[in-house]
């Protein structure tokens, strides 16, 4: 089938998406006719060509503007060769308007390059309808796609519904014959991936030829992002049967997994190939290593490790302090804080939100101060963790009057864990009628509770005796699906036992299909309350 034919074919394919788009009014269209120029215009054309193509990479946009109005000079800016490298060389300086004008300009359109580079452009300004409105343009142009054009029109589907954007892609596949190339292949991979359609991620993945290492490590973290640790390590040994050497982008993701499943023996085994792949001292695979035995409680190998890397940023030492705070060494983490510093290395939001758990477990409420006065100071970022982890300190430090201030500062969006901290310190210092506050202001600002949250409110029903309110949000447990987790349903049974319903907590006690020690603790606690034996 010819390029026109599959031209035709995609137009009718997304004439009911895009209507407005499809069929571009002939002002729109791109000028296209032709000029004859003498060869010292084409000489002088590949001239300026040379000099973009070393301006694009240092994104030189002051010089590569003065190379545009050299051509204007010359009259060669318009030309089929030279045209599309400015266009190329103002995407890549981020400045669109100058490639727009580059664009509407062009005598000529060669191929499918200009309206790649339009559609990256717009895609990565996050003005995802224009990418796709120009996308649909280029076909009513009779222009056909190649595999540069799919990467930032599947990155441009995010903005449109999942169900409009799922056909869409599969729209695209089906219309290159079902077969796409590695390049292309990463992108739809990726997007699925993100989009939760792990299985479809896998077919396209498992029909490639061909894999190379970049295609093995999307579907690998396409299985991390969706939670699948199982079939991330059976990607990872699969990829190990063929010749396909890991690089430091697999040991992450994979190491990643051994992290969070406590997997210490893959992990040790993984440590070992990777100093065998020479891959040992690269900084994110020796970062993710530290986090990985530090996880896994095994903190003499974290530290013995962190004392043999050459090279010690900010995220290996937020790794060191955090593996600390998790294993409850709090004076450690503080030393290893202090030792950062005296090492001249910045600490960022990150080693905060790590650290402050420590001082939170001392109660020390000066201490709390000094570190978010160094905050402000030094203007270290204030993001949702940090904030919310100064909250957390500054209630469990009983300042219920510096959290509340914390809060009301407008700094970030409050986003679920900064209203969840508010709920846990009102709850914990006692304030029930206030987290119930706090959970109402959530839902008036259309911010959907998670599981954490849900958890932290029940003690406040269960405090105020609010039964009607406990069952209300019983019933969105159920309809949000978080009813499986153990520690929620744990918050249920005890709201129950505490408004007098212990034969209904008792009920939800014997549904469990896990339980834990907090679980078992909190019945038998309600049970002997209630003068049951």
């Amino acid at each position: 089938m010819n390029r026109r034919k599959h031209a035709t074919l995609f137009r009718k394919c997304f004439a009911t998406l895009v209507p407005s788009v499809v069929d571009p009014s002939p002002a729109a269209a791109v000028p296209s006719f032709s000029s004859h120029r003498g060869v010292e215009g084409t000489l002088a054309s590949h001239g300026f060509v040379s000099v973009l193509g070393t301006l694009s990479g240092s994104c030189d946009l002051r010089r590569g503007q003065q190379v545009h109005a050299q051509s204007v000079v010359r009259g060669t800016s318009r030309s089929g060769l030279l045209g599309p490298k400015l266009l190329a060389m103002y995407v890549l300086c981020g400045d669109f308007l100058g490639a727009k004008d580059c664009f509407y300009r062009l005598e000529e359109v060669p191929g499918s390059a200009p309206w790649n580079w339009m559609i990256r452009g717009l895609a990565e300004l996050g003005w995802f309808d224009l990418a796709l409105s120009f996308y649909f343009k280029m076909l009513g142009c009779g222009i056909y796609p190649d595999r540069y054009t799919y990467p930032y029109v599947i990155k441009a589907c995010e903005s449109l519904s999942r169900a409009v954007s799922y056909k869409l892609v599969r729209g695209m596949i089906d219309l290159m014959g079902g077969e796409v190339d590695m390049f292309v292949a990463s992108s739809v991979i990726k997007f699925y991936a993100e989009n939760g359609c792990i299985a479809d991620a896998r077919d396209v993945f498992d029909k490639m030829p061909h894999k190379d290492c970049v295609l093995w490590n999307v579907m690998l973290n396409g299985y991390l992002k969706n939670g699948d640790s199982q079939n991330a390590v059976g990607v990872f040994l699969d990829m190990r049967k063929g010749e396909i050497k890991p690089n430091s982008v697999t040991f992450a993701g994979i190491l990643s997994v051994c992290a969070l499943e406590g997997m210490i023996g893959l992990g040790a085994q993984l440590h070992s190939l990777a100093f065998r792949c020479g891959l040992e001292s690269d900084s994110p695979v020796a970062n993710t290593l530290l986090a990985m035995y530090s996880k896994c409680r095994c903190l003499n190998e974290a530290r013995k490790l962190f004392d043999l890397m050459l090279r010690h940023d900010v995220v290996t030492w937020n790794a060191l302090i955090s593996g600390y705070v998790q294993n409850g060494l709090m004076d450690e983490a503080l030393l290893s804080f202090i030792e950062m510093l005296n090492h001249g290395v910045k600490p960022d939001s990150v080693t905060f939100s790590s650290l402050l758990p420590s001082i939170t477990e001392l109660a020390n409420l000066k201490l709390a101060k000094e570190v978010h006065g160094y905050v402000i100071r030094n203007g270290v970022l204030l993001d949702v963790f940090l904030k919310s982890a100064l909250i957390d300190v500054y209630f469990k430090c009983r300042n219920v009057k510096l959290a509340y201030k914390m809060f009301k500062q407008e700094t970030v969006s409050h986003d679920v864990v900064v209203y969840t901290a508010m709920i846990s310190g009102f709850v914990l210092n006692g304030m029930n009628s206030d987290a119930i506050e706090i959970f109402r202001l959530l839902l008036d600002r259309k911010v959907n509770p998670n599981a954490v949250t849900l958890a932290s409110i029940f003690p406040a029903c269960a405090g105020l005796a609010s039964l009607r309110l406990g069952k209300e949000l019983h019933g969105y447990v159920l309809k949000s699906g978080l009813d499986g987790r153990c520690y929620v349903l744990s918050a249920i049974t005890d709201m129950y036992a505490k408004c007098g319903q212990l034969d209904v907590a008792y009920q939800i006690f014997r549904s469990m299909s896990e339980k834990d020690v907090v679980c078992w603790n909190s019945m038998i606690t309600n049970f002997s309350q209630n003068g049951e034996t």
